[in-house]
């Protein structure tokens, strides 16, 4: 195996943020952005040397061909990714004054910077050792794990994404269940009209222009012109019959950010069923004509097992991009995660943007895990 330099670069950048960056910010309150500290300063001598002697040792590691030595590397970027959020809780306890209730701990540029690079390293030393889907996946979990028991400790209290948390509790799991109410039930929804549609373009060879232009042309309008054209038609609609606002369905709330997730929706999934429908070789179709199938069993037992994961991989896309736009459907007052995005950047207040920011890139990156997952073993039967 040969070395990692892709390892080695990340580790040498990962050494230069937390040099010049700020580990975290000490704020008086939840709007002053407050006095940024450095790797030293948050944690002193102790903490300082271990960063530095991980990164080393990966660094030392990764230029060794030998595959024990990767493993070590990744348990070590697994172990050091669980403890991460630890280096805040120095910082607040050697930095946070005693006397102040209103005072808290941000989350500096080089924190962030460092759990990126320390997240990029581990992943290409999975990639080297080739590991299992199931093994990354898991790998994935115990870091989530980890920062989960780390944010529930009493020394990260004083952080102020918790604080917001702890302050919208309530309000966040709402947001959750509103969020992916909106983007699986758009991507549930698309899909199945994707999928009709698609076979309408296998049978009828002239419905394939009109319908990939007409889907197409949908995906070129800009997400927040969209949400603003569906509010006037629906709120005509919902005062000519009144059972609609019943209903909920109004100008502005979950309604017109449904109709436009689908829309959003509908070209990848029906571009990639058409394409996957089509590229099955005639050979494998003939065969199933040979063995006697109608036409019927050829699309059910052949055609459709080998264009799923290409369906899938849409799917996939589908379901990233939805969640990301749910976000900005909150303008228009449909809730979800947008809301805290939109309400801190009113309030000028960067952890709770986060507090809906951070959800919501999780969100997708589970979804592209779970989907690739199901994809590379719909792939591989």
């Amino acid at each position: 195996m040969k070395s990692n330099r892709v390892v080695q670069a990340l580790a040498l950048a990962a050494l230069g943020c937390v040099w010049l960056l700020d580990l975290g910010v000490v704020q008086p309150n939840r709007i002053v952005s407050g006095t940024g500290y450095g790797l030293y300063a948050s944690t002193g001598w102790l903490g300082t040397g271990a960063v530095i002697s991980l990164l080393v040792v990966v660094f030392v590691l990764a230029t060794r061909p030998a595959q024990k030595r990767f493993q070590v590397v990744a348990v070590v970027l697994t172990v050091a990714l669980m403890t991460l959020p630890l280096l805040l809780e120095v910082l607040a306890r050697r930095q946070l004054p005693e006397d102040s209730g209103y005072a808290r701990i941000g989350v500096g540029a080089g924190f962030w910077s460092l759990a990126f690079l320390l997240a990029l390293m581990l992943l290409e030393t999975l990639g080297q050792l080739k590991a299992s889907r199931r093994f990354q996946l898991s790998t994935v979990l115990l870091i989530v794990a980890g920062w989960w028991l780390c944010a529930s400790r009493e020394g990260l209290s004083s952080l102020a994404l918790i604080r917001e948390y702890s302050n919208r509790s309530d309000q966040f799991f709402q947001a959750l269940t509103v969020h992916l109410s909106l983007s699986l039930g758009a991507v549930a929804i698309s899909a199945m009209l994707a999928f009709a549609l698609a076979v309408a373009m296998v049978k009828r060879e002239r419905m394939r222009r009109p319908l990939l232009g007409l889907v197409s042309f949908m995906q070129t309008i800009p997400s927040l012109a969209l949400f603003g054209l569906l509010i006037a038609p629906l709120g005509a609609l919902s005062d000519a019959f009144p059972f609609l606002q019943t209903l909920g369905i109004r100008g502005i709330g979950w309604a017109p950010a449904l109709l436009a997730l689908i829309a959003y929706s509908l070209l990848p999934m029906v571009r990639n069923t058409y394409v996957a429908l089509m590229e099955v070789p005639e050979s494998v179709v003939d065969a199933g004509r040979g063995m006697g199938m109608n036409e019927r069993q050829i699309f059910r037992q052949v055609k459709l097992p080998l264009a799923l994961p290409v369906i899938i991989e849409g799917v996939r896309i589908t379901t990233i991009q939805a969640i990301g736009l749910t976000a900005v459907a909150a303008l228009i007052g449909a809730g979800g995660f947008g809301t805290f995005i939109f309400q801190g950047l009113g309030q000028a207040a960067m952890d709770l943007v986060l507090l809906g920011a951070l959800p919501t890139v999780f969100l997708a990156l589970a979804a592209d895990a779970i989907l690739s997952a199901l994809k590379f073993q719909e792939t591989s039967k």
